[in-house]
């Protein structure tokens, strides 16, 4: 072996590399990121690169939940948890409270990942947040596959796909106006399976939910959907108890889970490897909607 294949990074270690870079860029850049983390997993590798990214001082921004009202239990106490041991700033911004006090409606369907939007752009502007990182990945879904790692928003949040900046020899540009922000992903290149393979890899915890374990669940438009508090049979859809896991973590009332006997890391990493659908493909309800949901979604502010 030569001393230039010791020095060659793995495929890993370069988005690892990647990932800190950008991560150090914002914060020399701009004056009052934050880290949108929900305790899923692409959020909780994320906050694991920024604290590798100052480690020994602190992470220097805080994090922003928001939270529908129909989050796991076990993602939330997984999450708070996770910035107690941290010792970060936690900012949550809840859509039940635009709910209660008339700022928002129920959806028809019981579902509220769409009304995060809003609850989310007003966090940004009271916060004066001008930098946003976010744990979208390309191969999710088209509309993902877009955005570039420093992506604009205009004054009202909104995301303009024909209006992006070239990013060349990684060097990203911030510059933006009174009352526009960045979001940032610092996971733009990143796969599922590049998720998986350095979770094990770093040995990072996860909420039990993306493990294999017995759920009650119906079937509904082809999904799995566990039965909870805000999300319940319909006539004619039959509850069964199986042995489910989760490959995203969302909104409970649309997000399913898959059929899965993977209880370890390794076991995942096999699963995911063999799989030809996007987690949000195959698990969101809400990007179900139409063929531009997503899209449509991003434009008006959405992650």
């Amino acid at each position: 072996m030569t001393l230039t294949d010791e020095r060659r990074l793995t495929q890993l270690q370069w988005l690892e590399s990647e990932a800190i870079h950008i991560i150090r860029e914002v914060a020399a850049e701009f004056e009052r990121p934050v880290l949108l983390f929900s305790g899923g997993k692409d959020s909780v590798v994320m906050l694991h690169l920024a604290t590798k990214a100052f480690w020994p001082a602190p992470v220097p921004f805080p994090v922003l939940h928001v939270d529908t009202g129909h989050n796991f239990p076990e993602v939330l106490a997984f999450r708070d948890a996770t910035v107690e041991r941290l010792g970060i700033r936690l900012e949550v911004a809840s859509v039940q409270d635009y709910i209660d006090d008339g700022r928002l409606r129920e959806r028809s369907d019981g579902t509220r990942n769409q009304l995060q939007t809003q609850p989310l752009l007003d966090a940004i502007t009271g916060h004066k947040f001008d930098a946003v990182f976010g744990g979208g990945r390309r191969d999710e879904e088209k509309a993902r596959a877009k955005e570039r790692v420093f992506s604009l928003r205009d004054e009202f949040g909104q995301w303009d796909p024909r209006n992006q900046r070239p990013e060349l020899w990684n060097l990203y540009n911030g510059r933006h106006s009174p009352g526009e922000h960045v979001r940032v992903f610092p996971l733009s290149n990143w796969t599922e399976l590049d998720v998986w393979q350095y979770i094990g890899a770093e040995g990072i915890a996860l909420p039990e939910l993306y493990y294999a374990h017995q759920r009650e669940v119906f079937e509904r438009d082809g999904m799995l959907i566990a039965v909870s508090d805000v999300s319940q049979p319909r006539d004619g859809e039959t509850v069964e108890k199986r042995q489910v896991r989760y490959r995203t973590v969302g909104d409970a009332s649309c997000t399913g889970a898959v059929e899965s006997d993977a209880v370890t890391v390794e076991d995942v990493i096999v699963e995911v490897a063999a799989t030809r659908l996007t987690e949000r493909g195959a698990t969101r309800a809400d990007d179900r909607a139409s063929e531009a949901a997503m899209e449509d979604r991003k434009k008006e502010g959405y992650f």
